[in-house]
């Protein structure tokens, strides 16, 4: 026989008029307490009114809780009046600088501009190497990295170990993407493949050293032993996707190399899938005690801020806000 003031996720959504995920999030992040019977989870009726009455939302933060690797059983808790101070000591000339291009660091900052009571957010357009040598210079506070590693084939460890010597960092996952080749219309030159880009006649236009794109592109040539000097067009770099699929577009060249969101904004071109890559944002451990960064990480495990992700498109969001320490 059921418990008359036990729950489950489904009644408790229905009851708060949210997603049945939404409840498992809460649960996850400590805002809603939950128990198991067997298999299957469990909420107090009781539990559930009192979250309605606090009333959480993210524009009043009450406490904001970091979710840090389970082997590690640590929590970062920050309260409103933290924040508040924070706010006091902070001017508005200051806050902080984060290093990327994607379209989502867009939603984060606007996001962290709303919550934080005034403090900016300033975005820094560079790539990934760029990113994480500023962030060890101390000109930034952020980078958002996707560099691959082809030895061991992962993203992004292996570069935060090697670039930031003798720092503790954390990365915090943003979402996987897409990267591929952008094509003419039709794909007339027929690329489908890593090879097909030493095809004669065959125009490529390359992104800027450093950038994550570029090391992906490197490091595939080197695995496969395909030699660079063979590609005609390697010397010439854009700075940006949606650069390199514009001159694709314009027929300045006949394939480009970038993530998938790009593909869908400029007219004229075909995107061929090649490899699935993790986009990560890296900030330093011990920046974590200052609200300020808390509320970032918190921001990126928020349901909202995925569901904003998610109503873009072309991300996978499943382990959006995951946290590694490194």
């Amino acid at each position: 026989m059921k418990e008359v003031n036990a729950l489950t996720p489904a009644e408790v959504a229905g009851i708060l008029r949210i997603t049945k995920n939404t409840v498992y999030e809460l649960i996850k992040r400590g805002e809603l307490p939950a128990y198991r019977v067997g298999r299957k989870i469990r909420v107090d009726i009781n539990d559930v009114e009192k979250y309605k009455k606090r009333g959480r939302k993210l524009d009043v933060v009450n406490d904001v809780n970091i979710l840090l690797p389970d082997d590690k059983n640590q929590v970062v808790s920050i309260q409103q009046e933290d924040l508040l101070n924070l706010r006091e000591a902070q001017s508005p000339a200051q806050g902080l600088v984060i290093c990327g291009q994607d379209v989502l660091l867009d939603i984060l900052t606007r996001r962290f501009e709303q919550l934080s009571g005034g403090i900016r957010a300033f975005r820094h357009y560079v790539g990934s190497f760029a990113g994480l040598l500023n962030l060890y210079q101390g000109k930034a506070q952020m980078a958002a990295i996707h560099l691959w590693d082809g030895d061991q084939d992962i993203y992004n460890i292996p570069y935060v170990r090697r670039l930031l010597p003798g720092m503790q960092a954390i990365v915090v996952h943003l979402a996987c993407r897409m990267q591929g080749f952008y094509v003419a219309g039709g794909n007339p030159k027929g690329i489908n493949d890593w090879r097909d880009l030493t095809g004669p006649g065959v125009v490529f236009v390359n992104r800027e050293k450093g950038c994550g794109t570029r090391v992906l592109l490197d490091e595939t040539l080197r695995l496969l032993k395909i030699d660079r000097r063979h590609i005609t067009g390697y010397d010439t770099e854009e700075n940006s996707h949606l650069a390199v699929a514009s001159a694709v577009s314009r027929g300045e060249a006949d394939v480009g190399l970038g993530c998938e969101k790009a593909s869908l904004q400029v007219k004229g071109i075909d995107f061929i899938p090649l490899k699935k890559e993790r986009y990560d944002l890296v900030i330093k451990k011990e920046d974590l005690e200052k609200p300020m960064f808390s509320l970032v990480v918190k921001i990126i495990q928020s349901a909202e801020f995925k569901l904003e992700l998610q109503g873009l498109g072309d991300y996978d969001i499943e382990e959006t806000g995951a946290v590694t320490e490194v």
